[in-house]
């Protein structure tokens, strides 16, 4: 779902995308002419990997998100919210979702078989 950045009005909107077995769903609205703020929830499952045994297991996913889209370079400071620049004039909610599934598989998961196995020691450097 893209909806191009000038059309976004100041009052809340809702949104809500199914991508497979991943629920992202809350609500946006323009805060500044150049700056749109989206409050949302991550819910459902995905698939990744465990990082002791290397096998594929399904992981549960409920995290809330905040992110402020700035059209063009953001030269603010936000510690409460994660930025994301756009330079197209859109935003693209099915990128922002897909971005956060991958950040999400690319943590490190251990499975429920790994967790109190001897056998694999994590590395610390």
């Amino acid at each position: 779902m893209k909806i191009e950045f000038r059309k976004v009005s100041s009052g809340l909107k809702d949104f809500n995308l199914d991508i497979v077995s991943v629920n992202f769903e809350g609500t946006f609205c323009k805060i500044s002419p150049k700056l749109v703020e989206i409050d949302a929830k991550l819910s459902g499952e995905t698939d990744v990997l465990c990082c002791k045994c290397g096998e594929t297991f399904t992981t549960k996913l409920d995290e809330d998100f905040k992110f402020i889209v700035s059209d063009g370079i953001y030269n603010g400071n936000d510690e409460e919210r994660s930025v994301i620049e756009t330079e197209n004039g859109f935003i693209d909610f099915d990128e922002i979702v897909n971005s956060e599934i991958e950040s999400i598989k690319a943590d490190y998961h251990i499975c429920d078989n790994c967790i109190d196995c001897e056998d694999f020691k994590e590395i610390q450097l």
